[in-house]
């Protein structure tokens, strides 16, 4: 077997690494980001809608990842990540006071 293969597995083993350790500390730096930028957002409660549910599964070990969608009197709408302990009790339909802090779901209470 030629030589030169060998002699190119260290650089493309420490390519791959740098490459996965990167998007691991991009990852990161960005929910910190986002963690920040909803902790400096106001409260806010709102009359609204739940207009839609739905589920992400990421991986091998099914991680599950629940979404809801409101809508305001507005008309606008927002999608937010919503506790799996409280995905169950939203129902498609439901209006009530949504309570939400930039991107991070709060509360939800019926109507």
């Amino acid at each position: 077997m030629p030589s030169f293969l060998f002699n190119g597995f260290p650089v493309m083993f420490f390519l791959v690494f740098a490459l996965a350790f990167g998007i691991i500390v991009a990852t990161l730096v960005q929910k910190g980001r986002e963690s920040r930028k909803n902790d400096n957002s106001p409260r806010v409660t709102s009359q609204s809608e739940v207009v839609t549910k739905r589920t992400q599964v990421q991986g091998d070990h099914a991680h599950t990842t629940y979404f809801a969608t409101f809508q305001f009197e507005s008309g606008d709408r927002l999608e937010l990540e919503v506790p799996h302990n409280q995905f169950g009790y939203l129902v498609e339909g439901d209006k009530g006071k949504l309570t939400f802090q930039g991107t991070r779901f709060l509360d939800f209470q019926r109507s």
